[in-house]
């Protein structure tokens, strides 16, 4: 299992050995209890259930589902191959990961609110000269006689952000033990203090 709830911390930079200065990402990782672990027997797939972070007042299905193990802020599922090695109750920190290893976070980006397709897309502007009333519309979005009708997937103005993210193959620049910090290369998807999953790159 090479998995783990981390929050993002903000943006900083590092200084190489060399002198190169890096702009990386904190995300702080504090030891992830397990919660539930699921069987195929019972319920059809082997999993683990993470618990991290401290929520101030659980209703009562939580505290009922965490068992007495905590006050979590956030629950999420991992599917494992062998949930032998796993028990409820069991911590789970940073001694899964390694400086220079690669590894992908997802997280859920930032909203946008409602933006136009230049925003949304990067479509081009249209004329800003004198009589032109098109500045920043769409323009065209289909045919009239053939095939007369807007092609499923046109790229329109909408809801912009708000997504769940991968950054896939990023680099762990630097782990500190002391502070349960991991600092990965460039950017990491979500606002300050939002929830990420960290886990082993894929294509490593």
């Amino acid at each position: 299992m090479k998995q783990l709830i981390a929050r993002k911390k903000g943006m900083t930079h590092i200084i190489d050995e060399d002198g190169t200065m890096t702009a990386v990402t904190a995300l702080q990782v504090d030891p992830c209890v397990i919660v539930q672990i699921k069987t195929a027997e019972k319920d059809g797939y082997d999993a683990i259930q993470l618990g991290a972070g401290k929520k101030r007042n659980p209703n009562k299905p939580e505290q009922g589902h965490n068992k007495g193990l905590g006050k979590f802020a956030i629950l999420r599922e991992v599917k494992t191959d062998d949930i032998s090695a796993f028990k409820i109750g069991q911590k789970i920190g940073l001694d899964i990961f390694e400086s220079g290893q690669k590894v992908d976070v997802t997280s859920r980006s930032i909203g946008k609110g409602f933006a136009g397709t230049v925003k949304r897309y990067s479509f081009n502007r249209g004329p800003t000269t004198h009589g032109h009333d098109h500045h920043r519309q769409v323009g065209s979005i289909g045919s009239g006689t053939d095939p007369g009708r807007v092609i499923k997937g046109k790229r329109m103005p909408g809801r912009m952000g708000n997504k769940m993210v991968t950054q896939l193959g990023l680099k762990i620049a630097r782990i500190v033990n002391e502070h349960n910090l991991v600092f990965v290369k460039g950017s990491v998807p979500g606002k300050k203090n939002s929830w990420v999953m960290i886990r082993k790159s894929i294509k490593a």
